[in-house]
């Protein structure tokens, strides 16, 4: 009986000491600034909305949560400085789509592995695209642009925000589901995307619904559908495309945040519980809904990396659809 009880008391002992240090961060952190590295630049999209979170956040835990401003390279170079931080809890990344799904199939040589090399921590917006087009077409609803498509094989242009983009592999999502067949024209972003469906040089895409929000609202495209499963708080009126006739279509936008491979779960947990009563508080609701952001959440950093593995799997569909090669 004694060989056994001991070996017991062994295994507590290792508990106990390997379970210490863990238990003191803890209770210490943060005990310094955090540097939270948004891998856009000052004024872009993502960096509004960490913006808006990142002071409640340091109200809620007593200590600043610096933003870190790492745009280049379609985001690459901030996510990778991200993937080289010391695991320590002192340093975030925002991930998107983009950098942590999309950049895995489109760049041959990334310098960090999107699944690999981060902990998953919590959704901070998971927002609606928007399925837009030139307001110079004869189609009032997703059901006639579907009928005009058809007729016109190859006629019509999808604009993307460039090969790879959120909107390129949305607009694929639209034509594999639809049945059509549509010319994919790749342009330098969000802004000449808008302005060439505006003058008719492109005729569709699907993008981000707060991006066009106002392009919409003053006539200038013609919104058709939402992306998502459920109607949008900023467009109510608009149907999902699943509503309008594309049964199981659905497409997010979505922001997280992100710690280097390695960082102890107690932190990640404080992080996580951080953010969602940031995202509860009143005031950082009201400054999302006028971004046209409504705040999203995780329920857990574990909820957060399945999502992330669903999302994964299910653009690397899409990517395969649309012959995208590495380069």
């Amino acid at each position: 009986m004694l060989q056994p009880m001991r070996r017991c008391l062994t295994g507590i002992a290792l508990v106990v000491l390997f379970a210490g240090p863990a238990a003191a961060l803890a209770e210490s952190y943060p005990a310094r600034p955090v540097r939270l590295i948004t891998p856009q630049s000052a004024g872009a999209s993502m960096d509004i909305l960490v913006r808006i979170v990142a002071p409640k956040m340091s109200e809620l835990l007593g200590q600043s949560f610096v933003v870190d401003n790492r745009g280049g390279a379609g985001g690459i170079i901030g996510v990778e400085t991200g993937a080289r931080s010391a695991p320590d809890g002192y340093t975030l990344v925002m991930g998107a789509p983009a950098t942590m799904i999309i950049a895995r199939f489109i760049q041959r040589n990334l310098p960090y592995d999107p699944l690999r090399d981060f902990e998953p921590i919590s959704l901070i917006v998971n927002a609606e695209a928007v399925m837009v087009i030139y307001p110079g077409l004869p189609a009032k609803n997703v059901q006639e642009f579907i009928a005009l498509a058809k007729a016109q094989p190859g006629k019509l242009n999808m604009a993307s925000a460039g090969i790879g983009s959120s909107s390129h592999l949305a607009g694929v999502l639209f034509t594999t589901l639809a049945g059509i067949n549509s010319v994919h024209v790749p342009y330098k972003g969000g802004g000449p995307v808008a302005s060439a469906l505006i003058a008719g040089e492109s005729h569709w895409t699907i993008v981000p619904a707060a991006a066009v929000a106002g392009q919409i609202k003053a006539g200038r495209l013609r919104a058709l559908a939402v992306s998502t499963k459920k109607r949008s708080p900023l467009m109510p009126d608009l149907p999902t495309l699943d509503e309008a006739g594309v049964p199981d279509y659905e497409y997010n936008a979505w922001n997280g945040v992100f710690a280097p491979k390695g960082t102890s779960r107690a932190v990640i947990r404080i992080v996580h519980a951080t953010i969602q009563k940031a995202l509860a508080d009143p005031d950082v609701t009201r400054q999302y809904a006028n971004q046209g952001l409504p705040p999203a959440g995780s329920a857990s950093p574990e909820h957060f990396a399945a999502f992330l593995r669903a999302d994964y799997d299910r653009i690397a569909r899409l990517v395969k659809i649309a012959g995208i090669k590495p380069e």
